[in-house]
């Protein structure tokens, strides 16, 4: 099991990796697309859709590494103020549910993939890019994302990791 956790806490750095690389090649285009038409009084015919698909798959793709980080939006009020078996099953509902969540976006999102790339199915503008390459990263982030919160389940289960990350309260706690 820690090996699985390794595994997937490394595919989800690279996630990261990739994640901040498309969204530097975003920022890099965007500085190119303002020199072509602001400077240079040129149109540009590929910028904008690059930027837009490479900060969108960036989110799905970097989804993996901020869960793994803990980044995502927590409201801790209520594993605050309940006691350390409380935690734990509050924390094994809201994995389980994201899981189950992330599956089902995962298998949506491989379907509109296939049928992209299956069908041909490109952009209606004239650089035409095959639609395939910006669904895909919704089923690999997201399916990655399953994976990871499936290592944090086991990390919970296993106890390797605190619900919500909070230590144990003092013995005069109601449990």
């Amino acid at each position: 099991m820690r090996t699985f956790s390794k595994l997937v806490g490394m595919l989800s750095d690279a996630c990261g990796i990739v994640a901040a690389a498309l969204v530097g090649m975003a920022i890099l285009v965007v500085c190119q697309m303002v020199v072509i038409r602001y400077f240079l009084n040129e149109s540009t015919i590929w910028q904008t859709e690059f930027v837009t698909f490479s900060l969108v798959g960036a989110t799905f793709i970097g989804c993996p590494y901020v869960l793994k980080l803990k980044g995502h939006v927590n409201v801790d009020l209520l594993p605050t103020y309940l006691g350390q078996r409380g935690r734990f099953i509050l924390a094994m509902i809201a994995n389980l549910l994201g899981l189950l969540f992330c599956l089902l976006l995962t298998w949506k999102g491989y379907e509109l993939f296939h049928e992209a790339l299956v069908n041909g199915w490109t952009t209606d503008t004239i650089w035409a890019l095959p639609l395939w390459i910006p669904y895909l990263p919704l089923p690999l982030g997201i399916g990655l994302m399953s994976l990871q919160y499936l290592a944090d389940t086991l990390a919970l289960i296993s106890g390797q990791e605190l619900p919500f990350g909070l230590e144990p309260q003092s013995s005069s706690e109601g449990e």
